[in-house]
């Protein structure tokens, strides 16, 4: 049993950490009160810069190559995700559809760049990717030192740490506070002196750096190229881990490692004594299921920011 759990678990920790990058991107964009379903397009920019960037600049850097390319895709994404923003808050535009627009738009450049500077369909394979680690003094720990410490990816450990750090800034700092506030009754907001559209700017911007993250630590460690299907619903699996997780950081972080543990049984599940004569094609699908159950079992009870979707004008109640 204990060999099953130190083949599982780690492999759900890594595959969790672009949903948590993401999800947790979501949460800041959705608590200031803008939609953002273009999460998946936002990995795409985030996994193309990565893996682009990685196979430009490998041979200057070396193995600093795959975190500078999280980075890298981190800003390219942020400065995407302007778009959402402009259209969102400035134009006032319906949000859903313009995430939705922000999803095409960004596997239609991505791949239209792809055919032009690689003259097929995926660029070539990434060669200098992260290291598997072993946590110094935890992973010596007995029982659970292996299974959660050991031949572990350092941003899966990264992502984990984030979400107590996203939860401590929107929970008890004035920051937190106020994009809570802008989220929740923007007017009132207004009133109190705090800039609204500023605000959501910086939330949509911030989701964007996080979903850029997200995409290229997938594209980095998981698929190592890019092509169409780099990211093939993991930006909506991470949607609805935040709205599984209630909008909070660590409810999202747990939903992402649970979406996270389905993904990795896809992958490692003929490893597993119960799972070996399950055919691959349920393991393949068993994420995408229990993301539809886990919403229509859990989206009820879950209580949006009031403000969500709702162009802001000054002013207007």
């Amino acid at each position: 049993m204990l060999n099953i759990l130190e083949i599982i678990i780690p492999s759900a920790i890594f595959f969790a950490a672009p949903l948590i990058f993401t999800a947790l991107g979501g949460v800041f964009s959705e608590r200031s009160g803008v939609v953002n379903i273009g999460l998946e397009g936002l990995m795409v920019i985030g996994a193309f810069t990565g893996v682009v960037f990685n196979l430009t600049f490998a041979d200057q850097f070396g193995q600093f190559t795959p975190w500078l390319a999280m980075l890298v895709a981190m800003v390219v994404a942020s400065i995407f995700s302007l778009m959402h923003a402009v259209a969102a808050i400035s134009l006032r535009a319906d949000q859903v559809v313009s995430g939705v627009a922000i999803n095409f738009l960004a596997l239609g450049l991505s791949l239209f760049l792809v055919k032009m500077w690689y003259g097929k369909g995926q660029t070539d394979q990434v060669q200098v990717g992260f290291d598997k680690i072993d946590i110094p003094i935890l992973s010596k720990i007995p029982v659970i030192g292996p299974i959660l410490f050991s031949n572990g990816y350092l941003p899966s450990y990264l992502a984990i740490v984030l979400a107590f750090v996203v939860w401590y800034i929107i929970y008890k700092t004035p920051f937190g506070l106020r994009l809570r506030a802008v989220g929740e009754h923007p007017m009132a907001a207004d009133t109190m002196g705090i800039n609204v559209a500023k605000m959501r700017y910086i939330a949509v911007m911030l989701s964007g750096a996080l979903a850029g993250i997200g995409g290229s630590i997938y594209a980095t460690i998981i698929s190592r190229d890019f092509s169409h299907a780099t990211i093939s619903g993991q930006g909506f699996m991470a949607l609805a881990a935040m709205i599984f997780g209630k909008w909070h950081p660590l409810g999202a972080m747990g939903a992402a490692l649970f979406f996270g543990f389905a993904q990795s049984l896809s992958i490692v599940g003929q490893a597993i004594p119960f799972l070996k004569n399950v055919p691959t094609v349920y393991l393949l699908i068993l994420p995408y299921a229990l993301t539809i159950l886990a919403l229509t079992g859990f989206i009820g009870r879950a209580d949006a920011p009031k403000a969500l979707g709702t162009p802001y004008v000054k002013g207007k109640r």
